[in-house]
């Protein structure tokens, strides 16, 4: 049995069993002797070990030097996660983990049978594990006590805070013994993190180590650019050029993950969907389909992108673009864990390249750009793969060579490997062909790109309220191409010009289709040179004006006193009349003219039955 430094016995057992030959640095950092009463907050990289790690860490304050646990009774320990897949994958970590010591570990998860984990609690456990609603609800009930609580671990900490947890977790630290160590593990330490830490750890010791701060090294980032209406072929030509043995979908939406569910097993892939509408039932079978590889495709929303170890997850896919660089970095990190190498690819319209940019960069990231895979570039793959796979070296038996033989008397050695190659072929979707989209390398805009532009007329105009902060986007995601690549944009009356680089028009042109509209209505025609403005086209009233006040009248006659001619028509001095609002209407429309005197406003509105002095 191997030993390891600072770890008991029992535990030490159990490791072993485990096939464990040596600690990750996390669970070693919390072994040290200075920290063996301490509170902790913890920050390590995801799929570094974090569960084994708090479950060695709180051996010492639960054990106190025995080999095993007696009877159980009232939780010694508490630890609270938060989803309901996270705690279940707790609890049987833990169960592992303390088996040789005889613990009692229970669960309280929300979605689950509430009576039976009653009946659990009623019959005694050393460690209870759930989610921070279902602790609070039986702790109100009367049928969780914590009074002998030693011990509280909060896993993911600054996600139970992200998903409003908060009232909660302090419910439930509140309800336990002040005199209790309290273990905080979280990915990040954002304020509220550190605040929470603050008022309810007792000099807590932070503890971080370097595979935190280098985070998730063992991780291939690609970005595939795919047109805007192309992301689903792009995942499915990614799915295939890769061939992992298990990948992870995030989508942003339940309504995305049912629609890409179904799309996916249509078109011959071996898929489960993972999100919150789900019940704990469907959600525990979706996982074990995944870890017996019944499935290979997980289609998910952010339920699973916290804690979840799905054994040799080789492939990650962003359908859509991460909100954050924290939802980018848990999102990822389900790959690339333990030492294994994944890689993470993230779907992105070619429009999203900026905004992936910036993402990217907040989680200092280095990301590979490209096209998404061809129909030519998978094949390649798959004619790779098959000439390494392990079965071709494998040696013949006997019945295998006499069948061989035989077969090869029969048909021939080409007939018999194009029937193999037929058979390993059928066992795999075919590839989407793709619309050709814009480069993976954005081009650097330069001066003379528009020199040769090409022009187009749209068949709205200022009449039909068209702008140009619309009609840009309507253009990109038409006709497949970047804002750098429209240049001017004029709105008429009738009509719009618009402005194309010339190496984009053949792209654009096929991307709209031989119908030549734009959202089902608008009508594009292509024009021969520069357009002049249409000449029905009505002269701008206020044109080279910074506001469109009218234009200014004739000054009055101050010799004569005559300033009727800068009055409105029909307007009447008051004459200590009652102000109607009518009359104060016409007032105030006077007083706004160019020709008031310079420092005046406009008159004040008086209430009915006063009189201007």
């Amino acid at each position: 049995m191997t030993e390891f430094e600072g770890v008991v016995p029992a535990l030490g057992q159990a490791l072993s069993q485990r096939g464990y030959v040596e600690l990750t640095s996390v669970q070693k950092a919390i072994l040290a002797p200075e920290l063996r009463d301490a509170d902790l907050l913890v920050s390590a990289q995801t799929g570094s070990g974090k569960t084994v790690a708090f479950g060695l860490a709180i051996e010492p304050t639960l054990l106190a030097g025995r080999p095993r646990f007696a009877a159980a009774g009232a939780p010694l320990a508490l630890a609270v996660a938060p989803t309901r897949e996270l705690a279940l994958q707790v609890k049987q970590e833990l169960e592992w983990l303390y088996a040789p010591t005889g613990a009692a570990v229970a669960s309280c998860v929300g979605g689950m049978d509430m009576r039976a984990e009653r009946r659990a609690l009623q019959g005694g456990a050393h460690i209870v594990v759930g989610t921070p609603g279902r602790l609070r609800d039986h702790i109100e009930r009367g049928s969780l006590d914590l009074s002998a609580l030693q011990a509280a671990i909060l896993d993911e900490a600054d996600e139970m805070l992200d998903l409003g947890f908060r009232d909660d977790l302090e419910y439930i630290l509140d309800a336990a013994p002040a005199e209790r160590r309290t273990l905080m593990f979280s990915a990040t330490v954002p304020h509220a993190i550190a605040s929470l830490a603050k008022r309810y750890q007792r000099n807590a010791v932070r503890v971080s180590t370097t595979e935190e701060r280098r985070q998730h090294v063992d991780i291939d980032y690609r970005v595939f650019t795919v047109a805007p209406n192309d992301r689903e072929n792009g995942i499915i030509n990614v799915l295939r050029f890769y061939e992992a043995k298990s990948a992870l979908v995030f989508c942003a939406t339940r309504a995305t993950v049912n629609h890409m569910t179904s799309r996916f097993t249509n078109r011959g892939f071996s898929v489960v969907a993972l999100s919150g509408e789900l019940s704990q039932n469907e959600r525990t079978h979706a996982l074990q389909a995944m870890r017996d590889g019944r499935a290979r495709v997980c289609i998910a929303t952010d339920v699973a992108a916290r804690g979840l170890d799905l054994p040799h997850l080789d492939l990650v896919i962003h359908a859509d673009i991460p909100k954050n660089r924290e939802n980018l970095l848990h999102r990822s990190g389900r790959t690339g864990r333990a030492g294994r190498k994944g890689v993470c690819a993230l779907i992105v319209p070619h429009n999203a390249r900026k905004q992936t940019e910036r993402l990217l960069g907040n989680a200092r990231i280095q990301a590979t750009w490209a096209r998404s895979p061809t129909i030519e570039e998978i094949a390649g793959r798959d004619r790779e793969r098959m000439f390494d796979d392990p079965i071709l070296n494998e040696p013949l038996t006997e019945d295998e060579a006499a069948f061989a033989r035989d077969l090869l008397a029969r048909h021939g050695a080409e007939r018999v490997a194009a029937a193999f190659l037929r058979l390993h072929r059928a066992g795999h979707p075919a590839p989407e062909e793709m619309i050709d989209a814009a480069p993976a390398e954005e081009p650097k805009k330069r001066r003379d790109d528009f020199r040769k532009g090409v022009w187009f007329s749209l068949s709205v105009g200022r009449k039909d309220q068209a702008e140009p902060r619309w009609l840009l986007p309507m253009l990109c995601r038409a006709g497949h191409i970047t804002k750098n690549e429209i240049g001017a944009i004029r709105v008429h009356q009738g009509e719009t010009h618009v402005e194309l680089v010339p190496d984009c028009v053949e792209r654009f042109l096929a991307a709209v289709g031989p119908g030549r509209t734009l959202e089902k209505t608008i009508a594009l025609t292509q024009l021969d040179g520069v357009p002049e403005a249409p000449r029905d086209a009505p002269e701008r009233p206020h044109a080279g004006r910074k506001k469109p006040y009218r234009a200014a009248e004739p000054a009055a006659d101050e010799a004569s006193g005559d300033d009727s001619a800068t009055k409105p028509a029909g307007w009447k001095p008051y004459q200590g009349k009652p102000v109607s609002k009518y009359a104060h209407a016409r007032e105030k429309n006077y007083g706004r003219g160019r020709d008031k005197p310079h420092g005046t406003g406009p008159l004040k509105r008086k209430k009915p039955g006063k009189t201007f002095d």
